[in-house]
């Protein structure tokens, strides 16, 4: 059953969606340092210490507070007034970096009437701006902390959203917002990294794409669709309406 046929949907419905590597194919951290970079913002060496950082924490010599730092510290001296007008021009060029499938993706959600979120480990003031091009209203994301200034630290405000704090985050949104995920008839979670099974077992409709090694093979295992790129044209196969 496609998305479009609304008339076998009915009922509350969640969608939820990692960002980096799943609905955009590149690292969204790596996007915003560039751009500074080109910006002349920053020097060529945060980019590339950045870089560096990611690599260690592929090797497992870095976790996710460090990456957080590589991203956010070489900001730390700027002002607020800056920090802004440099997020607003990030988001002017972002448009052309969404692939289209993903909007489209988002879309069909939307259209049949579900709850989208960003479930992302991306600190939110990049997520949102990555939000806004995908359609996309409600962001769990880190949260970057700021002295009494208002200037980052480098550091991060409570859980990182990672790995099984992405279930506990979201959990603690909906919550918030009165509900669990048990209120949801079919929730979805479409996402490329092993480090997501928490969240993805606790969906009725996990999907992976472009999974790594790990979640490949708990996908085939578990019987949970593959998409090898959102470039395709057509969308991941949907549910039926007797599927529980």
């Amino acid at each position: 059953m496609a998305l479009e046929d609304r008339g076998e949907l009915e009922g509350p419905h969640l969608a939820l969606f990692d960002l980096d590597h799943t609905l955009i194919p590149f690292d969204s951290g790596l996007a915003w340092l560039g751009f500074l970079v080109r910006r002349g913002a920053l020097p060529s060496s945060a980019e590339s210490d950045y870089l560096a950082c990611c690599m260690d924490y592929m090797a497992g010599q870095a976790d996710v507070r460090d990456m957080h730092r590589a991203l956010v510290r070489p900001l730390r001296h700027s002002t607020r007034a800056h920090f802004d007008e440099w997020l607003e021009d990030f988001e002017t060029d972002l448009d052309a970096t969404v692939p289209t499938a993903a909007k489209a993706l988002v879309a069909q959600h939307r259209e049949a009437g579900h709850h989208c979120l960003l479930v992302t480990a991306t600190t939110r003031f990049v997520a949102e701006r990555y939000a806004r091009i995908l359609g996309i209203d409600t962001v769990i994301a880190t949260e970057a902390a700021r002295d009494s200034l208002g200037l980052l630290t480098g550091e991060i405000v409570g859980l990182p959203c990672v790995r099984e704090h992405k279930l506990v985050k979201l959990r603690g949104w909906l919550a918030l917002e009165g509900q669990t995920l048990a209120h949801f008839e079919r929730s979805w979670f479409y996402s490329d990294s092993s480090s997501d099974l928490p969240l993805l077992r606790a969906v009725t409709h996990p999907v992976t794409v472009r999974p790594d090694a790990r979640l490949r093979a708990v996908a085939v295992q578990e019987g949970w669709h593959i998409i090898e790129t959102l470039t395709d044209p057509e969308p991941p196969p949907q549910p039926s309406a007797e599927a529980p």
